[in-house]
């Protein structure tokens, strides 16, 4: 038995006690989604292929297996889902934007010679692969946020059902400020955590601080953290507003 498979009988094990049948949804979904991304990695080295028109429907697919397979489709997660995609469409647009304009597309200089026997005209365009690739490691954390302010305003205005439309929104903001520090630096050190060979590399090339910081890679990575910031930032606003707008018409 490998080690793999033994993290993940002890993950599925923890799951199935602290979530119940929600736990093992929970737990397939992850094979799930793993699915859904590597399908649309294949997807992207095809040349004829939008990239963002690909991540787009992986963040739908993503979002709907998130959200109505795990907790069903109920007030909550349609609201989740909503706000969800309307953040996704904004930041998608934004990310484009600052990619194109940052010019980190490609490979750098760091990583030239190791794939220097291979041919570099690969057809793809890497700016939008770069985007989209922000966009899917960023969707978790942005459904989760939606999901985690939208219950708890649910549960407001069905026990006082009298609150008005500015109340809910004022509410679903506190909410957002609590989690906003926390996730924003779960994505900080996700981020970084995955690039520290990338940092120990940097070390043994003797690279200085002001030619890390200006390294394409460096700057890549930085980009993407500060984008996946901005789409935290931006999915509380837009889940309060949603669904108070939603509770208060109802």
């Amino acid at each position: 038995m490998t080690v793999q498979v033994v993290l993940a009988a002890i993950l599925f094990l923890l799951m199935v006690l602290v979530g119940g049948k929600k736990g093992v949804r929970s737990f397939f979904t992850l094979f799930l989604n793993f699915l859904v991304f590597l399908i649309t990695m294949i997807l992207m080295t095809i040349p004829i292929v939008n990239p963002i028109i690909v991540a787009l429907i992986a963040c739908t697919a993503i979002c709907s297996m998130n959200l109505f397979y795990i907790n069903g489709v109920n007030m909550k997660t349609k609201t989740a889902f909503i706000s969800s995609m309307i953040t996704i469409v904004i930041l998608i647009s934004f990310i484009v934007f600052i990619t194109s304009k940052a010019k980190v597309q490609g490979f750098g200089e760091e990583v030239i010679e190791e794939i220097s026997v291979f041919s570099l005209h690969v057809g793809v365009d890497f700016v939008k692969v770069g985007a989209a690739m922000v966009i899917l490691t960023a969707i978790g954390s942005i459904t989760d946020i939606a999901i985690s302010i939208v219950s708890p305003m649910q549960e407001l205005f069905h026990h006082q059902p009298s609150t008005s439309r500015k109340e809910l929104v004022r509410f679903g903001l506190s909410i957002g400020r609590d989690v906003l520090g926390a996730d924003t630096n779960t994505l900080f050190f996700a981020f970084l955590g995955s690039y520290l060979a990338l940092i120990l590399w940097f070390k043994d090339l003797t690279y200085s601080f002001g030619e890390i910081v200006n390294s394409k890679v460096f700057s890549a990575e930085m980009i993407s953290i500060l984008s996946a910031g901005a789409g935290v930032g931006l999915i509380i606003p837009i889940t309060a507003w949603t669904a108070a707008c939603y509770l208060v018409k109802k």
